[in-house]
């Protein structure tokens, strides 16, 4: 209940943000001339760049702003409303081109006046905001160039757009909203400086040291490291954080990863990660002995925010790493609840931790279930991919009852929901890692 009270402050506080504009838009008077349209055409201009301040805020990482939904989820919220609010800019345009065309001037940079081309500016930089981040993969845009590019043109943006705002005049110039914007364009560098200074600047000061490397499968590797004069972090099994090595944490070379490692142990963190690109392709270089830097923990995705009589775990590839923490976790604590595990991997030496999660079935009351879409000709566990019938027949008979927690590739997840539901597994008991964040 504690957490579903946070959420609706936080939820609150948002609207209140983006609504805060069109509040001080209709409490001051309303300059002559202005009719329905062009005032709701200002109005979406407020508001569209208020929400892209924000924006801001949701990508910080602030602990108790993601705690009640889970970081992957405000990062998925950052994602639609930043293409919400461009919407929103394409509105003020459109009723303005629309409506009152002549307001527009001269398009040519060198004829218009400064505050109209920093508006157009500012729009070509959220346009190729959206566009990049959108279809990244699709463009072939590399994760690091990519954040880079992102930081760059969106506080251009943002900078641009207060700058075309208070160049306007035609609102801006009452007092409460002058008044706003400078309270919204100090808020909004308290919290760049805030992420791009005080953040690193404090993990600089916390650096983990790689002692082991090992290879788990051709294509993943587990990457071992502990703290280096600090106690190291405390998580909860199944959550992740930000990992920045080879490079300085000032850097944009951070990526998310889970951790694998149990949650009784801090002290020495393991990541399993899968070499699909970037710079996953070159985790089994690492050397022990290189420094590391974390920005975490983070992630709702964990059994100690449940209590149910027992787990079923559902992962495909390396979605095992955060599944891998709970079963860890589990063991050192002696949990003596049943636990189910469907595993699913294209072919057999792609399963990771396959001796690990025999010798576990002796600790815990696990049931291991492997599934191979491309099983060779002596296999004898299930085939094919993970649907209603293969979960019907390997689900514990009291499995309405159970949790659910499900990791791995977005198709396997939507796969799997849409199959638990017609088992009639209530919703509110299946809980996915969205972990597709950028």
């Amino acid at each position: 209940m504690d957490s579903i009270a946070s959420g609706i402050r936080w939820v609150s506080a948002y609207l209140a943000a983006v609504l805060a504009p069109l509040v001080v838009l209709l409490i001051v008077p309303m300059p002559p001339g202005s009719g329905f349209w062009w005032d709701f055409s200002m109005a979406t201009g407020f508001a569209a760049v208020a929400m892209l301040g924000i924006q801001f805020v949701l990508t910080a990482r602030f602990k108790r702003v993601a705690a009640p939904f889970g970081v992957d989820i405000v990062y998925y919220f950052h994602r639609y409303m930043a293409v919400f609010a461009f919407g929103l800019l394409c509105a003020h345009y459109l009723v303005i081109r629309i409506g009152n065309p002549d307001a527009l001037g001269a398009a040519h940079p060198l004829v218009a006046p400064g505050h109209m081309t920093a508006g157009r500016a500012a729009f070509l930089c959220f346009a190729l905001v959206i566009a990049t981040s959108l279809w990244r993969k699709q463009l072939r845009i590399a994760y690091e160039p990519w954040r880079v590019g992102h930081a760059v043109l969106s506080t251009g943006g943002l900078a641009l757009a207060v700058i075309h705002i208070e160049g306007v005049e035609y609102y801006s110039e009452a007092v409460a909203h002058r008044l706003f914007w400078s309270v919204f364009l100090v808020f909004w560098l308290l919290v760049v400086v805030y992420v791009r200074v005080l953040k690193p600047w404090r993990m600089r000061g916390r650096p983990y040291r790689v002692v082991d490397v090992r290879q788990e499968t051709t294509r993943a590797s587990t990457v071992v490291m502990e703290p280096q004069g600090h106690e190291g972090i405390r998580f909860a099994p199944g959550q992740f954080a930000w990992l920045t090595l080879r490079a300085s944490p000032f850097a944009f070379s951070e990526h998310p990863f889970s951790i694998a490692s149990s949650a009784e142990a801090p002290q020495r963190l393991e990541f399993t990660i899968k070499a699909l690109g970037d710079f996953t392709e070159t985790v089994r270089a690492i050397a022990p002995g290189e420094i590391a830097y974390l920005d975490g923990p983070y992630g709702a995705f964990s059994v100690d925010r449940m209590r149910a009589p027992g787990f079923v775990f559902i992962a495909g590839g390396v979605g095992i790493a955060p599944i891998m923490s709970m079963l860890r976790t589990f063991a050192q604590r002696g949990d003596e609840r049943p636990l189910t595990l469907v595993y699913a991997n294209r072919r057999e030496q792609g399963i990771i931790f396959r001796d690990e999660l025999e010798a576990l079935r002796s600790r815990l009351a696990l049931q291991v279930v492997h599934v191979l879409q491309e099983p060779p000709a002596a296999w004898d566990g299930e085939r094919g991919l993970i649907d209603a019938a293969l979960l019907e027949r390997n689900l514990p008979a009291e499995h309405a009852r159970l949790e659910y927690l499900v990791c791995g590739p977005k198709p396997m997840i939507q796969a799997v929901e849409k199959a638990l539901y017609g088992l009639q597994v209530p919703l509110g008991r299946v809980h996915s890692e969205l972990f597709d964040l950028v």
